[in-house]
Parts: C-alpha cells; sequence; structure tokens
C-alpha cells in the first residue's frame, strides 16, 4: 500500500466551539498512544475524508504535526459522523511504535462460492465480520480473507481456529467462536421467494396476452 500522508495542525479551540470549526471545513482531531502525550489536533475536513477512504482502520497514516520534523505513524481508531447529514465530526487516531505489536480489529472478507448455497433452503450466516489481531503495525493486513469454498452442507462452520494467516499474525479472539456458518432457511422466506417468482411469470404471461389481443381478434385493414 503506497504511503498515507496526513498534515494536521494544532487545535485551541476545545469542547463544544469546535462547531465553528466545522463550519469553516475542519475537523476536530484527537492523537494519544501508548506513553505519549495526548494532542488536540484539527485537520481540513476534505483531506481528512480522502485518508479515510484510503486507509480504513488498518492502513498506516504518516502524520505530520504542525513544525514537528518528524512524521508520526498512526492508525484510525475511531471516526463519527452525524447520523442525520453524514458529516464527519471528529476523528481519532492511535500513535504506534514500529517495533512494539499493536492490536487491532480487522475486517473479514468472504472468498469463494459456498456449494451448500446451491439450494434456496440454505443460507450463509456471517457471524464475525473483524477479527482482533496482534502484530507490529507493518503486519496489519487491510483485511483476513476467509474461503467459504469447503461450505458444502448444512451446519458447517469455519471457526476462528480454522483461519489462515501470517505467521507473524496472531488472533486474539476465541478459537472456538463461528466466523461463518451454513445456516437453514426460513419456510416462510423461501415460500415468499417462490411466491415473488410465480407473480413475476403470471405477470409477463399477462403483459404478453394483453400486447398481442385474444385470439382472432385482428382487424383486416382496408
Amino acid at each position: 500500500m503506497d504511503k498515507i500522508e496526513l498534515t494536521v495542525t494544532n487545535r485551541e479551540i476545545l469542547g463544544k466551539k469546535v462547531k465553528h470549526l466545522r463550519r469553516q471545513g475542519i475537523t476536530p482531531v484527537h492523537l494519544f498512544g501508548h506513553g505519549i502525550k495526548s494532542l488536540a489536533l484539527q485537520c481540513e475536513t476534505d483531506e481528512l475524508e480522502r485518508v479515510l477512504g484510503q486507509a480504513g482502520h488498518t492502513g498506516l497514516v504518516s502524520l505530520k504535526v504542525d513544525h514537528e520534523k518528524k512524521s508520526r505513524s498512526a492508525v484510525i481508531r475511531e471516526f463519527d459522523r452525524d447520523w442525520r447529514k453524514g458529516k464527519l465530526l471528529h476523528v481519532d487516531f492511535y500513535q504506534v511504535r514500529m517495533g512494539e505489536k499493536i492490536k487491532i480489529d480487522v475486517p473479514v472478507t468472504l472468498v469463494g462460492e459456498a456449494p451448500a448455497l446451491q439450494s434456496k433452503a440454505h443460507m450463509l450466516e456471517h457471524e464475525l465480520e473483524t477479527l482482533n489481531v496482534e502484530c507490529l503495525p507493518s503486519k496489519i493486513p487491510s483485511s483476513i480473507e476467509v474461503d467459504i469454498s469447503s461450505l458444502s452442507e448444512p451446519d458447517q462452520t469455519i471457526r476462528v481456529k480454522d483461519v489462515i494467516i501470517d505467521k507473524d499474525i496472531t488472533i486474539l479472539n476465541d478459537p472456538d467462536l463461528v466466523v461463518v456458518k451454513i445456516g437453514y432457511r426460513h419456510i416462510e422466506k423461501i415460500e415468499e421467494e417462490v411466491a415473488e417468482v410465480v407473480e413475476e411469470e403470471e405477470a409477463v404471461e399477462e403483459g404478453e396476452i394483453s400486447e398481442e389481443g385474444p385470439p382472432g381478434d385482428e382487424t383486416e385493414e382496408t
């Protein structure tokens, strides 16, 4: 992944007054970490949105703080948005030490096709959408891939202990927790889907009849 850089400046406006910053297109930022003094910072909202899109929750960000000569390596720990308008309200960065392991949640990505899903009676249940891992900052994966192509029967599961991952990364979740499994679709749901298909077919047939007109209803041109 390309290096993600972000310039931030020290923030003197605190508390509820930060709403004035947001009106100017500036978002409050907080930087904290193990063994460092927390910093109240700020950044242009457009730049933060760009970084959020690139880094997500796992990508390393190189923070340039005001006049500091050395950049700080950090990950995005949390961000808040206005639930009504979707506008960015606040971003928390966690500063890391490249030689010190970090605990972080990594999203699970399902790959492959489960043969069991060829039956409409079965459904895929994704129980864990993230896994908590411990590793060096340089080893943080953007996602953890879980291959579901081995799931051919109902009630089959893939548990945390079944997940294949780099030897330099340790998964901290309970090994017996289910990541994904094949379950049974409710009968009512299947009946609804069948009814929808029948209705669609009937609607198509009725449409064809109405367009063609009833048999023998052709008018001879004069």
